[in-house]
Formats: structure tokens, C-alpha cells, sequence
């Protein structure tokens, strides 16, 4: 529904502008700035929606009609950036992140996605300052997500106590976000917190709506084996074999001692 929706305003948009395809197709009645706008706007919601469809040839010509409309509409270069990154163009999707900072530098979205490509490749110290940026901005609607990113990433490299206080941050802000309380569990485990472990796991399998992981269940197996509850060990591990047999986490069950 979502993509009829955009479609429909982007007929609506281009008719009223007197336009018959994309925004370049008209070079003797120049779109005003108003305008330009707008089809930038509209094209890079279209291109979000192919991108969340995987449909990633689709959104890059989207947004190539979008940068067309408005070569400073700096969304676009953002979005245009995860296309790169799940094509794993990784130059091209750093570009576009620097791009749209250059053109918008408080755009919490932005700041949230390229911190994610900084810790997903190396750069773990400058990607939690990009979280941070974007979980202060007080115009930002979802900050425990960013939050829970930077603990995330501190966590990947052994900051420990700042991961646990931005994982609490998480939780304060966005009390549904249960991806949290699951990255709790295992941070308390990493740091030998087993009793806060488990309530962290059974907080998170008892939300509504979640299933624990194969993941998950390796995890909980080893809470409980290092718990001593050998009864709880043997259910969890029951049932990471039965849910998932041929996973690597259920061939590693053998292991745990």
C-alpha cells in the first residue's frame, strides 16, 4: 500500500507541475525551487520503498531521477548510499554519506546510517560518535535506536561499560525496543554477569512478538550452563536443535562446558 500511496503522489506531484516523466524531461520550463523540491522529495521516498524491497536497480534510477529534480536535496545521497551498501559498493556508499552530511550535517537519519557503515567496517569509534549525534537530536523520533547502535558498536570493541550505559539509554527511551534487552543479555554474559544475563533473556523471549534466534538459544544454553541450572541448559538446547538442526550454532552445542 505504501508504494501506491508514494506513486500516487508522484502523478499528482508531476501533473501539477505540468511534467510528463522524470523532472529533467521538461529543459524549457525549469522547475522553481519549491517544486524541485518536492519531486526530489517524492522520488527519494519511491526509491526507499524499492530499497526496502530489495529492488536495488529500481531505487538507484529513482534516485537518480530525484538528484536530477534537486542535485542538494541531501536524503537522497543518503538513501542512494544504503543502495550502495547493500551492493557492497563501499566507496560509492561513503561518498554519498559525506554528501549528504556536506549538504545537511544535522540530519539525525543520516548520522545514524553512516555510523553504521563506519562500524560495519573498522571504524567503530567514529561510527559511535555519528550514533551519538543522531540520538541527541531532539528532533530525532527514534533515539533508542540509535542508542542501541552505539552500544552495539562499543561493545564490538570491548567498551564495555559505555555499551551498557547506551543499551540502558536504549531501553529508557524506546521501552519496546527489545533488540535491547536481547544485546543486554549478551553483554552481561561477556562480562560475567550470568544472573543479569538471564534476566535480560527472559525479559526479551517473554515481549511480545519475539522468537528467539538460533543465536539466541546458544546463547541461553550457555547462560544456564554457566548458571548451573542444567535442566533450563538441556530445554534451551532442545530446543535450538529441534528449531534449527542444520545451524552452526546448534553444531556447536557440544562445546559448551
Amino acid at each position: 500500500m505504501k508504494r501506491i500511496s508514494i506513486m500516487k503522489w508522484l502523478t499528482i506531484a508531476m501533473a501539477a507541475f505540468g511534467l510528463a516523466g522524470c523532472a529533467s524531461d521538461s529543459k524549457d520550463r525549469p522547475l522553481d525551487a519549491e517544486h524541485a523540491r518536492m519531486l526530489a522529495k517524492v522520488r527519494t521516498e519511491l526509491a526507499a520503498d524499492y530499497y526496502s524491497r530489495k529492488q536495488y536497480s529500481v531505487a538507484l534510477d529513482e534516485l537518480t531521477k530525484a538528484t536530477h529534480a534537486d542535485a542538494r536535496y541531501a536524503p537522497a545521497y543518503d538513501v542512494r548510499a544504503l543502495v550502495h551498501m547493500a551492493l557492497l559498493e563501499d566507496a560509492e556508499a561513503e561518498s554519498d554519506f559525506r554528501h549528504s552530511l556536506d549538504l545537511d550535517s544535522s540530519n539525525p537519519e543520516t548520522h545514524n546510517n553512516y555510523g553504521l557503515f563506519l562500524c560495519m567496517h573498522g571504524r567503530e569509534s567514529d561510527g559511535v560518535k555519528h550514533f551519538l549525534l543522531a540520538a541527541k537530536d531532539p528532533l530525532y523520533s527514534t533515539p533508542g535506536t540509535a542508542y542501541l547502535n552505539a552500544g552495539m558498536c562499543s561493545k564490538k570493541i570491548g567498551q564495555f561499560q559505555d555499551a551498557e550505559v547506551f543499551l540502558q539509554r536504549a531501553m529508557i527511551l524506546q521501552p519496546d525496543l527489545t533488540e535491547a534487552l536481547i544485546e543486554m543479555s549478551d553483554l552481561a554474559f561477556t562480562m560475567g554477569d550470568y544472573p543479569r544475563a538471564e534476566a535480560s533473556l527472559v525479559r526479551y523471549e517473554n515481549s511480545a512478538g519475539t522468537h528467539l534466534s538460533a543465536e539466541n538459544l546458544l546463547l541461553a544454553v550457555r547462560i544456564e550452563h554457566k548458571l548451573g541450572n542444567r535442566g533450563a541448559q538441556a530445554a534451551y538446547a532442545a530446543r535450538l536443535r529441534k528449531e534449527y538442526p542444520d545451524s552452526r550454532e546448534s553444531a556447536t552445542l557440544g562445546q559448551i562446558q
